[in-house]
């Protein structure tokens, strides 16, 4: 659909609203437009091509993996077997093959100059729209006070923990009788499963008995920490948890369990695991630590034992692990660095300290990760207020405690990022909030006086730049402006997902059975014309989790092109089922994973009230082109170098650039240039670091020739560089 012109805009919202009078703003000037900035590389994982192919109705979907490396100047030829499917390279990276079959076999090649490259290996079509992955659930067991429990599958997460390119899945088992901080009682343990996409398990860990099954007690981080190509995870761990290898931490026969279930004494630890077998690596004594459980707002055990996690980049280069406890009252947040198998402290922020107690009674159940600052270095926006790449508070609006929260340029014609937060407070002067996510400046919110719980934001209407939003507060849905474009908002307020083949956003929910207290998941589109929400799919044989919360167990970009996934457990949780679209695409975008700000997302989607991703450019109607992410790849399994050059490189005629080649072995490598007439390898030189080894490139070609890259005598050019 063609976006409408600005006069168009302005009647239509003349038409459905003249702005409450109760409406709160600031003027958007007031916010200077950021300086820029010499930003680092970001270490980001090594991925493989992704290549997925579905049946559909018209033939077979085939999909891959655009990299945010070959961003620029690579297109693609598709093959079935030895024929290729395509006339001239593919811009994008899905593909309807209408004479493709249950028996068809494809594989993908990038294009550069015209010039194709090393070909992907071949996949198979699947046998529906969905990957399943068999499970085997814990054995159920007994209580102490003899009341009976099973297990099903919960939240999970994505990572690659063997290196391969290719992401795993690490599920929460929750066991039946699991517990909500307010509520008293004993609980199962809780478990953690590691699986390939075939459906090997890796690994299972039992975090014991002194673990408390529940939302806001286990939050996982599944993450590269140290850089090594292979994902580690984290989490909180006590004495009788026992690792992926089967080995037992600390006391195996210590119950720290009151008679009313809680955990509320005995040491507390967090600890990394291996990705490739689960086994410990190394753990610390738990920080932030419990202390008095008065401390926290209560003496019973509720807000005390409410925590939160994220992977952050503070450096700007590195991710780190940040550790949270508490945002009733007092808040705590401690950020560690994984290096050389040790866990280091980076820094520690206490509401308690000094000068800090505006950030008391400001954290939601849910947190978001971004540089808001525009300095290259992340921050963590922790409900109402926000803690600096520092460990230093950067602002508290003082709006309160909230459920839900999201975190992106959802106003792209505003300079840098935004929040849309919604608040419990009763009353609340901005109970439905749109601030500046660099300031905490309030934009535009609406006052409210009910326990606001629910609030999304997603593009959903393509007659406005910029995303929307509506909440549990009322029937209205704002656009980005705060102006009211709809007094019939969408039936639900949950998972927002890019689905089908236009910018929009769908809605993924559930069909909710009060009765049995279960959810059928289902994706929705907003009808912005009607004011109807109209179902694209239901998916039955499944069910949602988290009660009425209706989350998926995971929503992420894990595979094909930029639109997303949605990975669901069956309804007897004997299987995962990870359901991809059947709809083609004409929108070239890389792979959402690869933008910082999505993957932080998809590592705490898990923690407490799950909230779905957002990317750090606007994606949606009318948006323009996003930007190269500057990022650098881990080494992939087996490689004994890294270059920080992605696929596709220009360079201008008699320029030079610096190659940094980072030796995993100490030995020194050898670059050399496909066709030294075009561009020469003129200097080598080696830096401070040992590992590091910098070789300087002239373009010494014509306008339009290209040349391969290689190290060390491989027959796959590390990158491509074209004379501009």
């Amino acid at each position: 659909m063609k976006r409408m012109s600005g006069k168009k805009i302005k009647a239509v919202i003349a038409a459905l609203s003249v702005l409450s009078a109760s409406m709160i703003t600031c003027g958007a000037a007031a916010v200077p437009a950021a300086k820029a900035v010499s930003k680092p590389a970001r270490q980001m994982e090594t991925l493989g091509r992704g290549l997925v192919a579905v049946p559909t109705k018209g033939g077979v979907l085939v999909s891959w993996r655009l990299l945010a490396t070959e961003w620029n100047g690579v297109t693609y030829n598709l093959y079935r077997g030895s024929a290729k499917l395509n006339s001239k390279p593919l811009a994008v990276s899905n593909f309807l093959d209408k004479q493709g079959g249950k028996d068809s076999k494809y594989a993908v090649a990038p294009v550069v100059n015209g010039k194709e490259q090393k070909k992907s290996g071949f996949c198979s079509v699947w046998a529906q729209n969905y990957l399943s992955i068999p499970l085997t659930p814990p054995n159920g067991g007994k209580t102490p006070d003899g009341i009976s429990y099973t297990y099903r599958a919960n939240d999970c997460s994505a990572a690659d923990l063997d290196g391969d390119g290719q992401y795993e899945i690490i599920l929460k088992w929750d066991p039946s009788n699991s517990k909500d901080n307010s509520q008293k009682g004993y609980t199962g343990d809780v478990y953690l499963d590691a699986y390939k996409l075939n459906g090997k398990r890796l690994w299972r860990i039992d975090l014991g008995k002194n673990i408390r099954a529940g939302a806001h007690y286990t939050q996982f981080m599944a993450y590269d920490l140290d850089g090594d190509g292979y994902a580690e995870v984290g989490c909180k761990i006590a004495d009788g948890t026992v690792d992926g290898t089967g080995a037992v931490f600390g006391n195996a026969s210590a119950d720290y369990r009151s008679s009313n279930g809680y955990v509320l004494s005995g040491p507390e630890y967090y600890g990394v695991f291996s990705g490739k077998n689960g086994k410990l690596l190394t753990h610390i004594n738990y920080d932030p630590p419990r202390g008095k459980v008065s401390d926290w707002g209560d003496s019973y055990g509720n807000r005390v034992d409410r925590f939160l996690s994220c992977v952050a980049y503070l450096d700007g280069v590195h991710p780190s692990l940040v550790l949270c406890r508490g945002y009733y009252t007092r808040t705590v947040l401690a950020a560690y660095d994984y290096r050389g198998g040790k866990l280091v402290k980076r820094w520690r922020f206490d509401s308690n300290d000094p000068g800090n107690a505006g950030y008391t009674n400001q954290g939601n159940h849910n947190l978001g990760v971004a540089d808001v600052d525009g300095d290259g270095k992340d921050e963590i926006t922790y409900g109402a207020c926000c803690i600096d790449d520092n460990g230093k508070g950067l602002y508290t609006t003082g709006l309160g405690h909230g459920d839900a929260m999201h975190i992106g340029d959802l106003d792209p014609q505003r300079p840098g990022l935004e929040v849309f937060d919604v608040h419990e407070n009763r009353p609340c002067k901005a109970g439905v909030e749109f601030r500046d996510a660099k300031t905490g400046q309030l934009i535009w919110g609406y006052p409210t006086n009910k326990d606001n719980g629910r609030g999304l934001s997603a593009d959903i209407d393509p007659r406005y730049e910029g995303e929307e939003q509506w909440s549990a507060a009322s029937s209205n849905v704002y656009n980005c402006k705060g102006q009211v474009i709809s007094t019939t908002k969408p039936s639900s307020t949950n998972f927002a997902i890019w689905w089908d083949g236009d910018l929009s956003r769908e809605l993924l929910d559930h069909v909710w059975e009060k009765t049995t207290r279960t959810g059928i998941p289902k994706i929705d589109k907003w009808d912005y014309k009607n004011g109807l929400t109209n179902n694209l799919v239901t998916f039955n044989g499944c069910l949602s989790n988290n009660d009425t919360k209706g989350t998926p167990c995971l929503q992420a970009d894990l595979f094909g092109d930029w639109r997303e996934e949605v990975v669901l457990r069956t309804s007897n949780s004997r299987a995962l089922r990870i359901y991809t679209t059947t709809d083609p695409t004409f929108y070239r975008i890389y792979t959402l994973m690869q933008d910082p700000v999505y993957r932080e997302a998809i590592a705490w989607q898990n923690v407490a009230y799950n909230q779905p991703p957002h990317t750090s450019f606007y994606l949606g109607n009318g948006m323009a082109n996003p930007p190269a992410p500057n990022i650098y790849l881990t080494v992939a399994a087996g490689s004994t170098y890294r270059s920080d050059t992605g696929l596709a490189l220009a360079l201008r005629h008699q320029k030079t650039y610096c190659f940094k080649i980072t030796s995993l072995n100490g030995k020194e490598p050898v670059l050399v240039s496909g066709n030294s007439s075009v561009i020469k390898v003129v200097q080598k030189k080696h830096k401070d670091h040992r590992a590091d080894f910098y070789f300087q490139v002239k373009a010494a070609g014509r306008k339009g020739e290209s040349a391969g890259i290689y190290i060390n005598g491989s027959k796959t050019p590390a990158t491509v560089v074209t004379v501009s």
